[in-house]
This record gives C-alpha cells, structure tokens and sequence, in this order.
C-alpha cells in the first residue's frame, strides 16, 4: 500500500514511524515532511494548507490512503478534496473539523447537547467584549475563535490582562481573522488531562490518555507554547472519571455532531479539566494532538492502520485497539527564544539519541553539507517507554542529553507533577 500523510512535524513522524510497522505498507509519502521524516518517507515540498496541490499530487501520483494530520487543512477541506478523488481519507471532513476550528461552534454545541464545560459568552464586537471584562468574575479565559497554533487561549487574572488580551485578539489582529470573534469564559480549576480518542461516528475508542506541559519554563512558568513535552498515561485520568468522560462527554459528542448532520470520523481530541464537579471539556481537536502523539502512539500495540482503516469503514466496533501497561515520556526540544523570536540554522549533534530514544523530529532541515539543522521553535521530540513512568521520564532524559545544538532549550521537569499525584504528594 502507498500512503499519503499531509503534515510535517513531529505529530506526523510519529504517526508515519507507527503505520511504517503495518507490512502491507509499501511506501509513505509526507506532503511536505522534513528533514527528519526523511529518513521513513518520501518528502514532496508541498504546504500543508495547499490543498489544490495536494489533490494534483494525488491525482497524478495515485496512493492507497491518506492521513491528513493537521488542523488547518482538515478545516480547509481537505479531507473533502481527497474523498472526491475516491481516496480512503483518515480525518474528518470539513464541517466536522469545525469542533476545532472554531471555538463559538464548539461551545454552542457542548450548551446545546449538554455537554458539561465552562460557562461562556461569544462577542464579535471588540467595544462590548471590554465592557463585559469590566466586571466579570475573575479569573477568566479568552479565546479566539478560530485557529491560531495553539497559542489563541489567554487566562487573565486581572483587568488589565483581560482588557489586553481582547485587545490583541479583536483589535490588534495577533491571530489575524481567527480572532475577530472570541469567546470569553469561566475559569475552571482542577487537574488537565487529554485524551484522544479514534471514532468511526459511532464507536468511540479512547487512547491511553496524557498530561501536557505547555509552559516554557520550569515548574510551568513563562508563556504557553505547542507543548514542551507529555507523559502517558495520566494519573489524574483515573477508572471513575474515565467512566464518567465516556457517559457525559465522550459518547454525547460523537451523538451530538452526528444529530447537527456533520458527523465525525477521526482522531477527536478531548482536553478535558477534572473540576470538582466532575470533568469538564476545555476544548475539542479534530486530529491528534501534538507533542501527545508522541507518547501515545509508542504505547499503541494494535496496528494503527489497520485502526484507520477501520475508522474510515466505520467498521472500528470490532477492531482492536490496545495499549500496552507501560509509561511514555517526551521532553521537546525547542530553539531558545521559542515562543517568541529564535534564530534557524543551528547544527544539531544527535550523539547516540537515536539508539536511545524515538526521537521525532518537528522543525528540523539540512544544510548544505547534509548536516542536521534547526528550522523552527520546537525542533526535537525524544521519547522513550518503559515499565513505570519514572523509569520512562529517566530514559527520555538521559537520551535528551545526547543532543546539542547551540541555544538549545528544554524544560527539566517534564512528568514531575505527575510522579508527585502517583506518590500522593
């Protein structure tokens, strides 16, 4: 089989290392891939979001399946495009997309289906938008609407934060059109955990579920960035409120989407916060998530394209999908600076990570004489298994400190949080 996956970070290696063990795979084609996926694919420098090229690549190049990783081509369509062409497609058509790529549809449909989450209001207007921060409770949370690379979401302690932030958003355009409309919301407090589960817009089949670190800093300090490293599984994400996010989120959703007439067949993302009222859904993803791929994807023992395939037949209710008893942890490594400016280019030493670790690479090319480089913020994804999450969170580590480059930036207490909930500190 030749399989097209649309992407090129390490969300997207990975997904590509893991449909590499299916044998019936022949080849793997990533539109545009990079440096790193080089290595387990065949690399066309095509964007992502340029969908009338990928269908004329698919169209002249006939492949098998595809994978269509991404956010922003998902909501653009792809999907739709690839499916007219009589292409197997894993990912949610367009309007399905929509759960993510815009968070006022999202909301609407949680208060609609009565899917518990945060209480909220949706403004367009950014005059009336200051004028409700002004006495709302605080601290709350706003929100572009649209996509915005995982950095859309600001929690405002203070009026003033709030003030700045749907100034940034609406008048400002920081987020461009994603952000002309927003939504404003409650803050809820608990522990976050994510969970991605497959659907066929019928059954749902969770994946072991992860915990995020999205600060840049240690002891989740600094700005929110894509995620600086994840561990698998979850502690927070415990048998009972596993149970309860099936009963009142999971199965709910799946219902409600297919009741709105788009239903919903993929990877749907929940990233949920276990409230004292119970767990509530902070937001929705249409794909994977990105660093958590890379730690759930190494826990998965059932065959991922066979799981796809299955996802696209809605044949997934007798499909297996099992995860191994394990651990999972992956430290990113991230150009200094990121989030914010950093410099591109940097030599990249590996040492012997590779022998160590699966290391997935994200924003990497190669420079003239075949070398290794630095070509976006978040640049490495090292990650390693095994028996217990300490011994996992030590194998990443160890691996990690293989790799230079210089400016190089990692936080140093990925897992930390959650070795302490597993040792009831």
């Amino acid at each position: 089989m030749k399989i097209l996956v649309v992407g090129g970070g390490g969300r997207e290696h990975a997904i590509i290392r893991k449909l590499k063990e299916n044998p019936e795979v022949t080849q793997i084609v990533a539109l545009p891939g990079n440096a790193g996926i080089a290595q387990d694919a065949t690399c066309v420098p095509i964007k992502a979001t340029d969908i009338d090229a990928i269908v004329e690549y698919a169209r002249a190049n006939p492949v098998d399946f595809a994978v269509v990783a991404p956010d922003d081509p998902l909501a653009l369509g792809c999907v739709d495009r690839l499916h007219a062409l009589g292409i197997p497609c894993f990912g949610p058509d367009a309007r399905a997309a929509r759960i993510e790529a815009s968070k006022v549809f999202a909301k609407d449909l949680m208060k609609k289906y009565g899917i518990p989450t945060a209480a909220y209001e949706v403004f367009d207007d950014p005059k009336a938008a200051l004028e409700y921060v002004k006495d709302a409770p605080l601290p709350l949370v706003v929100k572009a609407d649209g996509l915005a690379l995982g950095k859309g979401v600001v929690i405002c302690f203070s009026r003033q934060d709030a003030e700045a932030a749907v100034t940034a958003a609406m008048v400002e355009s920081v987020f461009g059109a994603s952000g002309s409309r927003i939504v404003i919301e409650e803050f809820l407090e608990g522990p976050e955990v994510s969970v991605l589960a497959f659907t066929d817009g019928h059954v749902v089949k969770p994946m072991v579920s992860s915990m995020d670190h999205k600060r840049a800093g240690d002891n989740d300090t600094g700005l929110n960035t894509g995620g600086m490293g994840t561990i698998a599984p979850n502690p927070c994400y415990t048998p009972e409120v596993a149970e309860r996010c099936m009963k009142e989120i999971f199965l709910p959703t799946v219902a409600a989407m297919n009741a709105e007439g788009c239903p919903f067949k993929g990877c749907l993302y929940f990233g949920l916060m276990v409230t004292k009222d119970g767990p509530k859904v902070i937001e929705y993803n249409c794909r994977f998530g990105d660093p958590e791929t890379q730690v759930v994807l190494p826990l998965l023992k059932s065959d991922l394209l066979t799981i796809m395939r299955a996802v696209e037949n809605e044949t997934l209710e007798g499909t297996p999908v099992e995860f191994s008893d394990g651990a999972a942890c992956c430290v990113m490594l991230a150009s200094g600076g990121y989030p914010g400016k950093y410099e591109k280019g940097k030599v990249i030493s590996m040492g012997s990570a590779d022998q160590m670790a699966q290391v997935y690479h994200s924003g990497t090319a190669l420079n003239d004489k075949g070398e290794y480089v630095t070509a976006g913020g978040r640049v490495l994804g090292v990650s390693c298994t095994a028996d217990t999450l300490e011994n996992a969170i030590e194998k990443a580590y160890r691996a990690a400190a293989e790799i230079h480059w210089d400016g190089m930036m990692l936080r140093h207490d990925i897992g930390k949080r959650a070795l302490g909930i597993l040792e009831g500190k």
